[in-house]
């Protein structure tokens, strides 16, 4: 399975080789680098953490478990089957060149909070009429339950909080690819404001590059006898 982190930048067009212009969200992708692989015989089920982007300073237990990778701004981890993670290795790197143009992928993110909202705004309820002895009613709920039961039953639409949830949205073509500005179009809509971090997972095969091994010291021939350092000569 295919998967990266990325940000949602901003909508714009591009154009199919027919010429057709078609809406898509230019989605920024940094390198990412794989941070942990877990196993089911440790960790009960298999999946793989990944990391991105920059921070100055991690906290020391955060500094151990990224050891060799350095300091991350995000972490999220993404299920997968043993088969899928066998390949993987800590410290792989994953680019935007793992996608191709064509690919159907589905894109998870927050959607934006609204805050405190009420019925009209949250649930869609139409309102109450204007007039015929309403007052102060437009936007009101109205009865909350039958009056038999002296309770309101559980799941019953009313104001709340609305929005900050995480949205998943299957089915989202790749239209480009630009890999020198690790960008990803994506045809649509995605949730999320500007910035937002996103999951984008898709089918087929997952192309890394490859942690470089360490490079081991070049041994220094050991010196037996100190050189022999030629006497001064004095002139006349």
């Amino acid at each position: 399975m295919k998967f990266i982190l990325g940000r949602k930048s901003e909508m714009t067009q591009r154009y199919r080789p027919d010429g057709s212009a078609v809406v898509v969200t230019k989605v920024v992708a940094e390198p990412c680098v794989v941070a942990q692989i877990k196993s089911v015989s440790r960790d009960g089920y298999t999946a793989v953490q990944v990391a991105s982007g920059k921070r100055k300073r991690v906290a020391k237990p955060q500094a151990g478990h990224l050891k060799g990778i350095g300091p991350v701004a995000v972490l999220r981890e993404i299920r997968l089957t043993p088969e899928e993670a066998k390949p993987l290795a800590v410290g792989d790197r994953i680019t935007v060149e793992t996608f191709v143009p064509g690919d159907v992928v589905k894109v998870t993110g927050w959607s934006k909070g609204r805050g405190f909202q009420g019925v009209v705004k949250r649930h869609g309820f139409k309102g109450s009429p204007k007039t015929h002895g309403h007052k102060d009613q437009l936007r009101m709920p109205g009865s909350s339950g039958a009056g038999g039961v002296q309770r309101v039953r559980p799941g019953k639409r009313m104001p709340g909080r609305m929005g900050n949830e995480q949205i998943t949205v299957a089915n989202l073509e790749i239209i480009a690819v630009d890999v020198p500005e690790h960008t990803l179009y994506v045809q649509g809509a995605i949730p999320g404001s500007r910035n937002g971090l996103l999951v984008i997972q898709g089918k087929g095969d997952l192309t890394t590059a490859k942690a470089a091994a360490p490079v081991e010291p070049a041994a220094v021939p050991a010196i037996s006898e100190a050189p022999a350092v030629p006497a001064a000569t004095t002139t006349q």
